[in-house]
């Protein structure tokens, strides 16, 4: 299974791109799609769109999983970072690929043990849980490839259940 893990942002998506040989994940790609902060909004939800299409072109993922919106103090930010989902959930549909949200607290659960985890501990563990060699290239990134790592590992559960008529999220 590889699945395309998204850290939805406005000015920066996190993606990742995970998989799973045997016991061993690995990543297959990773990194951060950035929009210019002058450009318009249409532009910039565009932008990341048209880069996640690229992505499930590249990369054929057999499921999409998005980190779902934490809503903090910052109404505005809620908002956009919702539109950014938004389109990245639209180039999955028009992709026709599957897409699994998970709450931030699944994620850290899923990467570290722990619900509560901090950003710093996310990373180590997520280049821990990939075999990876130094830090990560960003937080949105990590974020990303932990969202896949979550996914990875709660999909085994997800298609029990599915079978059984039940759901586990």
């Amino acid at each position: 299974m590889v699945v395309l893990g998204i850290d939805p942002g406005i000015s920066n998506t996190g993606f990742g791109v995970v998989t799973r040989h045997g016991s061993q994940l690995l990543a297959l790609d990773g990194g951060v799609i950035e929009t210019n902060n002058s450009d318009p909004l249409e532009t910039r939800l565009a932008s990341i769109a048209a880069r996640i299409e690229r992505l499930i072109d590249e990369h054929e993922p057999d499921a999409m999983a998005i980190e779902s919106i934490y809503f903090g103090k910052n109404v505005e930010t809620a908002f956009l970072v919702g539109q950014a989902r938004g389109a990245v959930v639209c180039a999955a549909g028009r992709a026709d690929l599957t897409v699994s949200s998970y709450t931030p607290q699944q994620i850290k659960l899923a990467v570290c043990g722990s619900g509560g985890a901090d950003k710093d501990q996310v990373q180590r563990m997520v280049a821990a849980l990939l075999d990876l060699p130094g830090a990560l290239p960003s937080d949105h990134a990590a974020d990303a490839l932990g969202v896949g790592i979550c996914h990875i590992n709660a999909a085994p559960l997800e298609a029990r259940l599915a079978a059984v008529g039940g759901s586990a999220q």
